[in-house]
């Protein structure tokens, strides 16, 4: 859980990390065999990608990240500005 991280003080050979590795972590919620470890939104979100092409999937992935990278910025600044208007009340 990444809400639960907590500092390693172990070793840094590899050695150590295997053993760290192997004693304590495993397989993840992803495409292919572990699909079942993932909730049932994940699971169908998956799914869905899944059924795309390449070409389509890295399109959408760099849709998002404009979204973020671009869109994000400004609109924050737009309601950082309508609640500086309403005193800090904004309805969205």
């Amino acid at each position: 859980d990444p809400n639960e991280l907590k500092d390693y003080s172990g070793g840094r050979s590899y050695e150590d990390l295997k053993k760290f590795a192997d004693e304590n972590l495993g397989p993840t919620c992803g495409p292919g065999e572990n699909i079942e470890l993932c909730d049932e939104e994940t699971r169908k979100r998956i799914e869905a990608y899944v059924k795309m092409s390449v070409g389509k999937l890295e399109g959408k992935i760099r849709n998002t990240i404009k979204n973020f990278e671009v869109e994000l910025p400004i609109m924050k600044k737009v309601v950082a500005h309508l609640k500086s208007e309403k005193g800090g009340s904004a309805e969205l």
